[in-house]
C-alpha cells in the first residue's frame, strides 16, 4: 500500500496557566475535590508575574478554566541548541496552573498546540498542574525563514528541555511527561535525550519504526486483526473504492471545487484519491470501533454510501493542499527520521495507477531537501531497551500503530507496557483491564509522589480528580491520517 501515514491523535489535552512573581495575589488551590472546583486563598506572588518574570516568556493571553489558571504563552527557543547564538524563534506553549506544590504534566501532541484547556489523562490522574508544548515547525512555533534542517528529534527535544529547566524553579515537585501517537514518541525521545528531567512518563501508543525497511509486522496485523469476515468486508470495500474511482474522483473534484481545495503537492485528485483509498482499512483500524465493521459498505453499495464511508473514514480533505500544508513538519520528519509503515497490497496492483505514491517525499515541497537518518530510531529503540527507566507505554490491540511497539528490556528499571483489549489508537489507562489499571494508575501515583491517603479508596488507586466535561474532553476534531 506505499506508506502509510496515519491519523494524528490529537490527545490534545493540552492546558496551562502561567505566572510570575510580583505582589501577593489570589491564586487556586487544591480543595481535595478533585480539581476544577477548588476554591481561592491567598498567594505568596502571582503566579503569572513569577512566570513571565522567565526570560524570554511572554503572555499571549490568559483564558477562564474553572479551579485553575490557564495561560497561552510564548518562549523564546534557539534555532539550534547546537548554536545558540546564531537566530531564536518563539514558541508556544500553555500552562494549566493548580498549585505550585502539586506535580506537573508535561505534555505534547508532537503537533500543534491546542488554545483551550484541556486535561491529559495523568493530570486528571495525579492533580497537578499542565505544561503543554507546541512542536517546533508547525506554525506558528517556526522560525522565518525556516531551516528545515533544525526539525529532528534532538533538537525538539532540548526545546522541552529548556521549558522544563525555567519552569522548574516554580513546580519544584515531581514531573511526568506524556502525550499520545507522535506525543507519545515525542515524550519517549525526550526521556532518551535528557533521562534525567522527568520523573516519570506514559508514552499512549506510541509508534516504534526502528527500521524503516522492514515493515512485516504490520503485514501480519492486517493479516489477524479482528474476525476474517470483518476483514474480509475491509478488503472488498478497499477494493471497491479503486475500482470505482472515476466515479469517485469526479465526485471528488467537485467537492474540491465547492470547498476551495487545490491538488498542486500531490499532482491531481485523481493521485489524492489513491493515496485516501489505499488508507482506508489502516484508518479504520486507528480510530472505527470494532464493531463498526457491521457498517462497512457491501461491495454493491451504491455509489453515494461508498463515496459517505471514505469520507467518514479517510476524510477528502487530507491529501488536498490545505489538508496536507498544516503537517508538512510531521511528513519531514517521517522522511528523515521517524519513519513510515509500508502495507504490501499486492492485491491491489491491478487497480492503481501510481505505485509508491503514498510516501512522505510526495507530500513535502520539493525545495525541502530531505535525507533519511537510519540510525535515529535504531538509537531510540536500544536506549528503551537497555537504559530506559520509569517509562509506561500504553497501546491498543487493534491499533495498527501499535504493530511495532517499543519493547523495554527485562534489566529496565521501573518501565511497563500495557494493551487495551479491543481497544484502538484511543487507548487509554482507563480503557486497560481492571487489573492493569489498577497497576498503571499507582505506578504513575507513586512517579508523581502523591500521599499515599489520597490515592487509595477501598485499597484501589484511582485518579484524584472527577471527570469534568470541559477540560476532559477529546479534541476528536484533530483526528488526522497520520500519528
Amino acid at each position: 500500500m506505499g506508506k502509510a501515514l496515519r491519523w494524528l491523535l490529537s490527545l490534545t489535552v493540552l492546558v496551562g496557566t502561567v505566572g510570575a512573581g510580583g505582589a501577593t495575589a489570589m491564586a487556586v488551590t487544591d480543595t481535595g475535590d478533585s480539581g476544577g472546583n477548588g476554591s481561592q486563598v491567598g498567594h505568596k506572588a502571582d503566579i503569572e508575574d513569577r512566570i513571565l518574570a522567565i526570560p524570554g516568556m511572554s503572555l499571549i493571553e490568559e483564558k477562564p478554566a474553572e479551579g485553575y489558571r490557564f495561560f497561552v504563552l510564548e518562549y523564546e527557543q534557539p534555532i539550534d541548541h547546537r548554536h545558540p547564538k546564531k537566530g531564536t524563534f518563539k514558541q508556544r506553549l500553555t500552562l494549566l496552573h493548580k498549585d505550585e506544590n502539586r506535580p506537573t504534566v508535561f505534555f505534547t501532541s508532537g503537533y500543534n498546540m491546542s488554545e483551550d484547556p484541556r486535561r491529559s489523562e495523568p493530570t486528571q490522574i495525579v492533580d497537578g498542574n499542565q505544561v503543554s508544548l507546541e512542536y517546533r515547525y508547525f506554525t506558528p512555533s517556526r522560525p522565518e525563514p525556516a531551516d528545515w534542517s533544525k526539525l529532528d528529534i534532538w533538537q525538539a527535544a532540548s526545546d522541552q528541555h529548556r521549558i522544563h529547566k525555567a519552569l522548574s524553579r516554580i513546580y519544584s515537585e515531581k514531573w511526568i511527561s506524556t502525550g499520545g501517537s507522535k506525543g507519545g514518541m515525542t515524550a519517549t525521545y525526550y526521556r532518551r535525550f535528557y533521562p534525567k528531567d522527568m520523573d516519570g512518563t506514559v508514552a499512549y501508543v506510541a509508534p516504534n519504526n526502528v527500521d524503516n525497511d522492514e515493515d512485516s509486522a504490520y503485514d501480519r496485523f492486517f493479516k489477524n486483526v479482528s474476525t476474517a469476515d470483518c476483514r474480509t468486508r475491509l478488503a472488498d470495500v478497499q477494493r471497491e473504492a479503486l475500482v470505482r474511482r472515476d466515479e469517485m474522483v469526479a465526485r471528488y473534484e467537485k467537492q474540491a471545487g465547492q470547498e476551495g481545495w487545490t491538488f498542486d503537492q500531490i499532482g491531481n485528485a485523481d493521485k489524492a484519491y489513491e493515496v485516501l483509498a489505499l488508507d482506508l482499512v489502516w484508518g479504520f483500524w486507528q480510530y472505527q470501533p470494532e464493531s463498526a465493521c457491521a457498517d462497512v459498505p457491501a461491495k454493491d453499495a451504491g455509489d453515494d454510501e461508498l463515496y459517505a464511508w471514505i469520507d467518514e473514514v479517510g476524510g477528502f480533505s487530507s491529501y488536498t493542499d490545505q489538508g496536507l500544508e498544516p503537517y508538512v513538519p510531521y511528513y519531514y520528519q517521517a522522511g528523515t527520521q521517524l519513519g513510515e509503515p509500508t502495507v504490501a497490497t499486492p492485491e491491489l496492483a491491478d487497480v492503481q495507477r501510481y505505485p509508491g505514491i503514498n510516501n512522505s517525499r510526495n507530500f513535502v515541497p520539493r525545495d525541502i531537501a530531505m535525507r533519511f537518518d537510519k540510525k535515529a530510531m535504531k538509537d531510540i529503540d536500544r536506549w528503551v531497551r537497555k537504559d530506559s527507566e520509569e517509562m509506561m507505554f500504553v497501546y491498543g490491540e487493534n491499533d495498527p500503530w501499535g504493530a511495532e511497539p517499543f519493547r523495554p528490556g527485562k534489566r529496565t528499571d521501573d518501565t511497563h507496557v500495557f494493551t487495551a483489549p479491543g481497544q484502538n489508537h484511543g487507548a487509554a489507562i482507563a480503557t486497560l483491564t481492571e487489573g492493569d489499571r489498577k497497576s498503571a494508575t499507582d505506578t504513575l501515583l507513586d512517579w508523581a509522589d502523591v500521599d499515599g491517603d489520597k490515592r487509595f479508596s477501598g485499597g484501589a488507586a484511582k485518579r484524584l480528580t472527577t471527570a469534568d466535561p470541559q477540560l476532559d474532553r477529546p479534541d476528536t476534531a484533530e483526528r488526522k491520517l497520520r500519528p
